[in-house]
C-alpha cells in the first residue's frame, strides 16, 4: 500500500520533469524572409516594426515579406525550409543556454551552400542576416526569439 502511494506521488513529479525537459529542448523562433531592393519605395505593412532596424543596416528603399514562419526548433536537429524552387534554408540550433540560442543558418541553391552563418539570438530580440541576390534585390533573414 505504501509503495503504491509513493509511486502515485512520484509519478506526477517524474512526468513534470520529462515534460519540462521536452519544453526546454524546443526553441520557439520566428523567421521572416524579406526581399530588399531599390525598386520603388514601399515597405510591407507587416514589416513596420523592423523598418528602423532594416534601414539602419541595409541601404534599400523597398522591403517585401516573402515568408513568415513560426518554428519550434530542437537542439542539434536541422529544420529545412524550401523557400524557392531549388533553394532552401537550413536552421540548426547548436546551443540554448542563459536564454540565448545559437543557430547555424545555411542557404542552399540546389546542393551548393551560398550562405553559412552562425547567429546568437537573445530573448525578445530580432537578428537580421543579409543573404543572396533575389529578383531585383537581396534576401534578408529576420530571426526573432519567441522565448
Amino acid at each position: 500500500m505504501n509503495k503504491t502511494i509513493l509511486f502515485l506521488f512520484l509519478l506526477p513529479i517524474i512526468f513534470l520533469g520529462f515534460s519540462s525537459q521536452e519544453a526546454w529542448s524546443q526553441i520557439p523562433t520566428r523567421l521572416r524572409v524579406i526581399e530588399a531592393s531599390n525598386v520603388g519605395a514601399t515597405i510591407d505593412p507587416s514589416l513596420k516594426e523592423l523598418h528602423g532596424q532594416l534601414s539602419s543596416l541595409f541601404k534599400y528603399t523597398s522591403y517585401r515579406l516573402l515568408r513568415d514562419e513560426r518554428l519550434h526548433l530542437r537542439l542539434n536537429q536541422t529544420t529545412v525550409l524550401p523557400v524557392h524552387p531549388g533553394r532552401s534554408i537550413e536552421i540548426t540550433p547548436l546551443k540554448f543556454q542563459a536564454n540565448t540560442a545559437e543557430l547555424r543558418v545555411k542557404i542552399k541553391r540546389e546542393r551548393t551552400e551560398i550562405l553559412d552563418a552562425q547567429v546568437r539570438l537573445p530573448p525578445g530580440r530580432t537578428v537580421l542576416i543579409g543573404g543572396p541576390k533575389h529578383g531585383e534585390g537581396v534576401v534578408i533573414l529576420a530571426f526573432s526569439s519567441l522565448f
